[in-house]
């Protein structure tokens, strides 16, 4: 396949980054998919597996030039690889607020940075980067989570502004409640405080609820391919409930939305 798209997607371990780079494969891409820890990650068909932890710098540079010793070239980048935490943002500590970013943002900057230079060389590139409905949306007792896909939407749309001079363009994929284990099995934070207990409870359990009622992540993964190969646009929201939200942040005015928002997640 010396003419096929050599596509980079990281977290391909599960979810959402494993059914993306299915897609890619299925498409005929050249993919590489990165993972923590090979030794424990299953082989996925058509995806050749990189090692490469994104909270590691020196660990992602040797990744990236291992893809471009192969190949000469990085076509596509998917930002997928992210982390949650559940809890009020007044238990949340600075430690486990910094841990968050580390992966989602600063991880997401770091393996950019990394590909860029390659793709500046070569005049052409996507960088898709999956954020959330949450980064144009708030979430109770999500903030830091919250927080972090908000300057994702941030970085991406300032980046898009500065590399599409060298043929590059940026875009975003802002999926809803999706059934992944990232969500079924979302850390809470290590600080308790009594008085938020009984929301975090309700919230917590609204949030299995719809997760388990969820779609899985391949409407998304379809989404990010399309995102990827096909016209560019900066947002793209998988059909269903993410489209919806989308619409109603857009054209309804704040307090019905945000009365929508705390019915979402039990609160009164």
């Amino acid at each position: 396949m010396p003419d096929s798209k050599v596509v980079v997607v990281t977290g391909v371990s599960s979810g959402i980054g494993r059914a993306a780079a299915m897609r890619f494969a299925e498409q005929g891409c050249r993919v590489f998919g990165t993972v923590r820890d090979i030794a424990k990650s299953q082989d996925i068909p058509g995806v050749s597996l990189i090692e490469m932890d994104i909270r590691d710098e020196a660990a992602i540079e040797r990744g990236v030039q291992n893809i471009i010793n192969q190949t000469k070239r990085i076509d596509v980048l998917v930002n997928s690889a992210g982390v949650t935490l559940l809890g009020a943002a007044e238990e949340t500590s600075i430690v486990e607020a910094q841990t968050l970013f580390d992966t989602n943002l600063f991880g997401l900057l770091r393996v950019i940075k990394a590909v860029l230079p390659h793709m500046r060389e070569q005049r052409v590139g996507r960088i898709v980067n999956v954020s959330s409905v949450l980064g144009f949306l708030p979430a109770p007792y999500m903030a830091l989570y919250s927080a972090s896909k908000h300057a994702v939407e941030g970085l991406s749309e300032t980046l898009d502004h500065e590399v599409r001079q060298f043929g590059i363009r940026v875009a975003l994929v802002e999926p809803s409640f999706t059934r992944t284990n990232l969500d079924l099995n979302a850390p809470q934070t290590v600080a308790r405080i009594p008085d938020y207990a009984r929301e975090l409870a309700v919230v917590s359990r609204a949030i299995q609820s719809n997760v388990q009622k969820a779609p899985l992540p391949d409407g998304v993964a379809s989404t990010i391919v399309d995102a990827a190969l096909g016209a560019w646009k900066m947002r793209h929201t998988p059909k269903g409930e993410a489209s919806l939200l989308a619409k109603l942040r857009r054209f309804m005015p704040a307090a019905p939305v945000a009365k929508g928002l705390r019915k979402t997640f039990g609160l009164a």
